[in-house]
This record gives C-alpha cells, structure tokens and sequence, in this order.
C-alpha cells in the first residue's frame, strides 16, 4: 500500500525515526521492507524451521514449527493491516520477527530457561527477540544485529502493551535507543500481535485434530468452532474428513479476523487519531477482539489447554524437554569451558551472572535437533564430544 493511501493513524515510511546506526537508502525500499528483508535472511529465522511449537521436530513432518507459525501469522497480519489501511510491510516484518527469541522445545524451554536464568534477572522470549535483531546476529560489518528501525523495535518490544515492569535486557537497551516503554505500540504492532493469537489456536486446533489428540466433533463443541464446523458441512456435505478440517479451521480464522477489524475499525472510530502517536497515547489498545470474540478464544485456549497441552503424550514430551534444558544449562553455566570457542571467550567465570547470560543466549538460540545432539555429547561418554 503506498503512503498516500495509508490511514492518518498508520505508521508511515516517510517519517520513520530510524536507525540505531544511520545508514543511506540506497534502494527502491521502505525502511520496513529492509526490515522484512534483513529478518529473512537472518541466522535466527532461518533456525525455526526447527523449532517446535508444540510437537517436536521429529514427531511428523505435517505439524507447524516456529518459522510456519510466523509465516500463517504474517499472512493473516497483512490481511488485517491492509484492511485498515496501515503499513502491511511493517505487520509483515513484525510478524515474521515476534519468535525469534524462542529457544527450543516451545514453552517447555522458556519454562526451563526461565528457572535456571530467576536468579539473574529471568528469561522471556520476547525481550529474546529483541536481543536476537540488536545484539545477537552477526551479519553486518558495522554493527551488532540488524539495524532494524525504531518502529520495528518498539513493535517488537511491546506489541502486547505498554512494559510495567520490562525485562533486565530491554531497559538496558532502553537506555541507549529509548522505544517509549510505557505506551502503547503502533497499530501495526497491534494487529502483529491479535495475528499471532489467531494463528496460534487455529493451528494448534488442527495440529491437534490431526496428531488424535481430540476429534474435530470435540473441538465442535465450542459454539464458534461448531458453527464453522456446520456451516461447512452444509455448504459442503459429504466431503472428506481431510478437508473438512481444513474447511472448518479456515471458516473460524476468517471470523476471526473479520471480528478484528470490525472491533479495531469501532476504537479507532470512537478515538478519531490523527497520527500514529495518537495510537500510541490512547488509554488502551485499538486492534483486539471484541468482548464476544474474546469470549469464544478464551474458550478454544481452554479446550487446548486442557485437551491439547495437558495430554499424557505431551506431557512427557514437555517433562523430557524441561530436562534436557535444565542440564544443558547447569553443566554449561558451571563449566563454560565446553562451550564452543566463540562463546567460551566471552563467557566469563563459571557459575557467574555474565556466564548465565551467555549460556542462556547460546541455548535459546538452539533447534530442538542440536539440543538433543549436544544434550547428547554432553552427557553420554559414547558420543564424541
């Protein structure tokens, strides 16, 4: 969408406030399509493909991962952002950016990582990614991370809201690249963030459908999934049992997102912005669900919780995982001299605050493959190390 046709209350490309690290254009982009660009081709996006979600990479090739998250959340982004006339290449970039920072094994990991990393200042995976694009990436010659722009940033950093109590890494990073910590985020942050909660529970729905963990007629239960699921067979009786699951998840996305923008077209209407700043200062967010949508969310959020992630199968799946996270961690923290000898020489003393924190970004930076291989080496006198 060019910048003429963006709404006031949109982040425009002309008046970014740029960089960390300035740099000259140079080509036909906006600032928020480098972006995108830049989180592509980095290291950390590249590694979700082996992440889980929910299932381990090795449990079947058919169930998402962290980088087919990211990618069902940036299309459903840029359906939402472009209906309410806002920057699609922001939403996108921010979309294929919010995971970065997830170490493996899903949130059996952050779990795990969060226990061991208490003591100093604790994990989560979001001030992670914020790390991963300012500090961890080490593509370019004339700066640490990527050199995203501010709004990109700031998007990354509160895309659920204004930061009460911020993460140790964000107000340190805060303090040298100020992102505004007690307002609100962009819209685009906002529809980013509402796409991620679509994304997530759809698929885990059908993740879960199709892994036996519960049947789709389980799931139909819900009001809002049994109307997709009826009106699905209605408008297609007798269709295979493949497709009618496909056919109902994609029925209660699409209400989904109609719901958003309706919702968000109703708060922006009702607070009338001129600019995005305006967007930023309002008293809540604008791109949300509304009261009966959430309602039925919160409802699906219970039916895989209690279905889904609480099943016996993946319970011992998350006990294994937290296990193996908790030792990787105690035996690098108290010997860093296993590790590799990039991290080793910035490791510090064993057992120390700098040393957790270089462990921690070593291992969230792991697929679950490598952490169950130096799991592995680090443990079983068999395998070389």
């Amino acid at each position: 969408m060019s910048s003429e046709a963006l709404a006031p209350w949109a982040v425009s490309p002309s008046t970014s406030r740029g960089r960390l690290h300035p740099e000259p254009g140079g080509d036909a982009r906006s600032p928020y399509q480098r972006d995108r660009d830049r989180i592509i081709h980095a290291a950390a996006f590249r590694r979700l493909q082996y992440k889980t979600q929910v299932f381990v990479f090795h449990e079947g090739d058919y169930f998402r991962t962290r980088l087919t998250h990211s990618i069902e959340v940036a299309q459903i982004a840029r359906s939402i952002a472009r209906r309410l006339r806002l920057d699609e290449d922001l939403a996108e970039a921010l979309a294929l950016a919010h995971d970065l920072g997830h170490p493996p094994f899903g949130h059996a990991g952050e779990e795990a990582l969060d226990a061991q990393m208490r003591p100093y200042g604790g994990f989560d995976h979001n001030a992670q990614s914020l790390k991963v694009v300012t500090q961890l990436e080490t593509r370019y010659a004339a700066f640490d991370g990527l050199n995203l722009t501010w709004e990109t940033l700031e998007g990354l950093a509160k895309h659920n809201g204004p930061l009460r109590r911020p993460s140790p890494y964000i107000v340190e990073y805060d303090r040298r690249h100020p992102l505004e910590l007690t307002t609100h985020a962009s819209a685009e942050a906002q529809v980013a963030a509402i796409s991620d909660d679509i994304a997530y529970n759809n698929h885990d729905l059908d993740d879960g459908v199709r892994a036996r963990l519960f049947t789709l007629e389980e799931a139909a239960t819900l009001p809002l999934i049994g109307e997709c699921f009826e009106e699905a067979q209605a408008h297609h009786p007798g269709m295979g049992r493949e497709r009618l699951i496909s056919e109902t998840v994609r029925r209660v996305i699409n209400r989904m997102v109609q719901d958003v923008v309706d919702e968000a077209e109703r708060r922006i209407g009702a607070l009338n912005p001129r600019s995005a700043d305006d967007i930023r200062a309002a008293s809540g967010p604008m791109v949300v669900f509304s009261a009966r949508m959430q309602e039925a969310n919160q409802a699906i959020r219970g039916f895989l919780f209690e279905r889904m992630y609480r099943h016996w199968r993946v319970n011992r799946q998350i006990q294994k995982s937290k296990r193996v996270s908790q030792l990787l961690f105690q035996l690098l923290h108290g010997g860093p001299q296993m590790l590799p000898d990039e991290w080793r020489r910035r490791a510090g003393e064993p057992g120390s605050a700098e040393c957790a924190r270089l462990v921690c970004d070593y291992i969230a930076g792991m697929t679950d493959r490598y952490a169950l291989e130096e799991h592995k080496r680090l443990t079983d006198p068999n395998v070389p190390g």
